[in-house]
Order: structure tokens, then sequence, then C-alpha cells
């Protein structure tokens, strides 16, 4: 996934020199480049991460599967940069088994930043199908579903991914959210996501007060 922890600038400048030092003493090996794109990435700098990576793609184009972790690395700075339509040309390209499924993740999620959730739903599919036991495919699929407006499919595969990681609050508050616009019982979802993930549950809340609000209205239009 392209989601990295950012490191503080001292070991970030410090990481970025001893991985300066490993590519000037083995300019063949990839790894090297690889690495300190994903760190420039993580440290947003996002102008030196997409240089090293062209670079990087410049020298190893016909060599497998350097150039495809490449391509993922610069598709990751574009994603991170949310400049989507640049990062989707690179996951296309992508043909190494071991990264396909990654590089349509990411097209899903950057296809849903664009709000293109059609689209972003025939990739998510693709990858679930790929990897039915992984929570995070599930709760992609889940989460384009519920943007659609498919409370009940989205329902569906929010259980999936629950019952494939009980730690998820994210899970757990969305199934509490689908079950309180469908009228299902929904208090100890929240309850359970609240426990689990206090930092999500905070940031979502205004979804609940919103969705609240959406519920009365409909109600009170039903009764006038």
């Amino acid at each position: 996934m392209a989601k990295a922890s950012r490191p503080d600038k001292a070991e970030q400048q410090a990481l970025v020199h001893q991985l300066i030092g490993e590519i000037d003493a083995q300019p063949e090996d990839y790894h090297a480049y690889y690495e300190l794109v994903v760190l420039l990435t993580a440290g947003q700098d996002f102008e030196q991460a997409e240089a090293l990576a062209m670079k990087a793609l410049g020298k190893f184009d016909q060599q497998q599967p350097a150039a495809d972790l490449l391509r993922y690395a610069l598709g990751n700075v574009y994603y991170q940069a949310q400049t989507y339509d640049k990062a989707l040309p690179y996951y296309q390209q992508i043909t190494d088994h071991k990264l396909k499924n990654d590089a349509y993740m990411m097209m899903a999620q950057s296809l849903m930043a664009k709000h293109d959730y059609q689209h972003a739903l025939v990739w998510a599919i693709t990858v679930q199908e790929a990897r039915p036991d992984q929570a995070d495919a599930n709760l992609l699929v889940a989460d384009i579903l519920l943007a659609l407006g498919n409370n009940q499919q989205a329902s569906d595969y929010y259980q999936r991914a629950y019952a494939l990681d009980s730690h998820s609050g994210r899970a757990a508050f969305n199934i509490g959210l689908t079950a309180m616009v469908l009228g299902q019982p929904y208090a100890t979802w929240f309850e359970r996501a609240k426990k689990l993930d206090r930092t999500y549950f905070k940031a979502h809340q205004q979804q609940l007060t919103d969705i609240e609000k959406m519920l009365a209205a409909q109600a009170d239009n039903q009764h006038n």
C-alpha cells in the first residue's frame, strides 16, 4: 500500500544519506533507488521522489521486476501528491505477478479519490476476488459501494472485513453506519468502533451527525 509513516526530519536526512551511499556503492542495485523514492514520498518531498523514480526507471526500464517496482513507486508518488491522473498510467503498466494486485488496489483508490466510483469498483472487486481473505480488499469494496449508495452490499463487505479482522475499528464503525441507514440495530457497533479505534471514530463523527439529520428529515417527511 502507498501509505507510509512520515519520518521526522533528522531521521529522514540520515536515511537519505545512507541510501545515497548505497546507490553510489552499488549503482546496479534497484532496491536502494526504490527505498529512497519511498522515503522521499513519506517525507512528502514529491518533486525529488518523482525525479529519482524517473531517473531509476530510465536506468532499469528493461529489467524486471525492477521496472514494475519503480513504476509502482512512481505511481505512489503521484497518488500521495493527489495527482491521480498521473498515477493511473504507471499502475496500469505493471505486469509483475506479485505486484499486480497491489497496483489494482491503488488504481481503485485513485479512481475513488476522483469520485469515479463505477470504475473504482471494477478494480476493487478484481483485487477482492484475488484476495478474499484480505480485510483491506473487502474494506475498499465496501467503501466504494457505500459511496455509490449501495448500503446493503456495503454492509456485507464491511461484515466480511470485520470477520477477517475483529480489531478493525473502521469496519465496526461502518457496519454501524450502514445498519443505521438500513434501520437495523447499530449502537453496539459504534461502541465497539470507539473502543477499537478512537481516532477513526472521532474523525468520522460528523458523518454520523449528518446521517442522523438525514434520517430525522426523512421521518418528518413521512409524518407530514
